[in-house]
């Protein structure tokens, strides 16, 4: 599909202010908050443009926001009014594995007509979200996905200052319809993942926010694409980042470098406070030509700016780096890659095997999961996983059920530890070393977040005792 960029523009001056996601507040009496999982018609595109099929929670997507306190229980009935089965992921939450949502690992899938009941203490206050974790690269592509918000104890940004925003590239047609006939091509599994051609908000084109001039409001991205690597720059609108994938700083930081990308399922927190009469675009900077696919007006603000907000960090065990376990990741296949000595349910895969199985990307060289685990920790152990990228594609790895820090190679050569994430980049060629403490028992998940990698082999897990 062409995008008309006078039409885009036009329909951007246009564009009223939006709301913010719709908070969840049908919780039963008996604690439970149901999400019912199925079609709906919605318009994806311009408004000339006709309502597209896609898959919803509770006719919406993203699903309604579900916000509760650290330390709260959730507690969440999936119901199944799809024609296959699902299940619901809780993406960076520190929870106990039976609720992990992984089908076929931690949970059978539930049927169409079923329902499943996901109870879970939130652990950690920050930016997470909910998704489908079954076929995941057609359901998450059909738009089943939410944000959960799980706030301080105590009231850091009130909920006028504190705003989310899931962002998702969908595929359309020429006509502005979602393109459910190209899911599962196999030219998107091997290359770089399913991306899209249209940037929605929080399922909005081109929304429009209005905030307070003096006033600090935090910003929760997430990126909720089955592939696509955003890039923006916080500088160009004076933010701070103050948080990584659920977790915040001890303090806001300027931003790494110019670009910063945000790989699938990555979320990052800012911190901005509007100028008087000075209003913003974010734009999306990864090609030749940035697009403003977000636009912010600033109001006068009649009462006194507010100081900025102190950040709560959450408590979570360091890696003992000087007696860790460390265990390889070399991950090989693709197209223009090293597709060899690639096994799959035991058999070593011929070339000829690939547009039957599918499976042409592989962990230590075995697509998909295997009968065993990559590897078995015991309760508190440090584990560094060195991870090499030996294909032509990125690649977005997260480790379920846990926090991590990336090793950070500093200019004079030292070592350090970056800021716990539960998802890390790694290009083409690039080396990628993590530490965490594996000391949430159960079976996890460790995999590519560009969801057709992960289903076209990039899968593989572990075992916490």
């Amino acid at each position: 599909m062409t995008i008309n960029r006078r039409q885009v523009l036009q329909a951007s001056l246009g564009a009223a202010a939006a709301l913010p996601l719709s908070l969840e507040t049908g919780w039963a009496d008996d604690g439970f908050l149901t999400v019912t999982a199925r079609p709906t018609k919605k318009k994806l595109y311009l408004e000339e443009a006709p309502a597209s099929n896609i898959w919803t929670y509770n006719n919406t997507s993203p699903g309604p926001e579900i916000r509760v306190k650290r330390g709260d229980r959730v507690r969440v009935r999936l119901v199944n009014e799809l024609d296959e089965p699902t299940s619901i992921h809780w993406h960076g939450i520190r929870i106990a594995n039976a609720m992990d949502g992984v089908s076929g690992l931690t949970q059978e899938p539930v049927p169409p007509g079923a329902s499943f009941d996901y109870d879970f203490v939130a652990p950690d206050a920050g930016t997470y979200w909910y998704h489908a974790h079954t076929k995941s690269w057609s359901q998450v592509a059909r738009g089943l996905y939410g944000p959960l918000i799980i706030e301080e104890t105590e009231q850091v940004f009130d909920r006028d200052h504190d705003l989310t925003l899931v962002m998702d590239d969908w595929r359309l047609d020429r006509d502005g319809v979602f393109d459910a006939a190209s899911l599962g091509s196999l030219r998107d599994w091997s290359h770089a993942g399913r991306l899209g051609n249209w940037l929605t908000v929080n399922g909005e084109s081109l929304p429009k926010y209005a905030l307070n001039a003096g006033e600090a409001y935090r910003l929760r991205l997430i990126n909720a694409a089955n592939a696509r690597i955003l890039e923006i720059d916080p500088r160009r609108f004076d933010a701070k980042v103050i948080g990584y994938d659920g977790q915040s700083l001890d303090k806001p930081q300027e931003p790494e470098a110019d670009r910063l990308l945000i790989g699938p399922a990555q979320r990052v927190d800012l911190m901005v406070v509007p100028k008087p009469g000075k209003g913003f675009s974010m734009e999306e900077i990864s090609s030749d030509q940035s697009f403003a696919f977000i636009a912010f007006e600033v109001r006068r603000s009649s009462a006194a700016a507010p100081v900025a907000p102190s950040l709560s960090v959450n408590a979570l065990r360091e890696p003992d780096i000087a007696d860790a376990r460390v265990l390889k990741l070399d991950m090989t296949g693709g197209a223009m890659g090293n597709f060899g000595n690639i096994t799959h349910k035991g058999r070593k895969l011929a070339t000829a095997d690939i547009r039957a199985t599918g499976q042409v990307w592989a962990f230590n060289g075995t697509a998909n999961l295997a009968e065993d685990p990559m590897f078995t920790a015991r309760r508190g152990e440090t584990i560094v996983i060195e991870t090499k990228n030996d294909t032509a594609f990125p690649h977005a790895i997260h480790l379920h059920g846990h926090h991590f820090r990336v090793f950070m190679q500093r200019d004079d050569g030292v070592a350090t530890l970056g800021p716990w994430r539960d998802t890390f980049l790694i290009g083409p060629d690039q080396s990628r070393k993590i530490a965490f403490v594996a000391d949430n028992p159960g079976k996890w998940l460790l995999h590519c977040h560009m969801l057709e990698h992960a289903a076209a082999g990039m899968n593989t897990w572990f075992q916490v005792t």
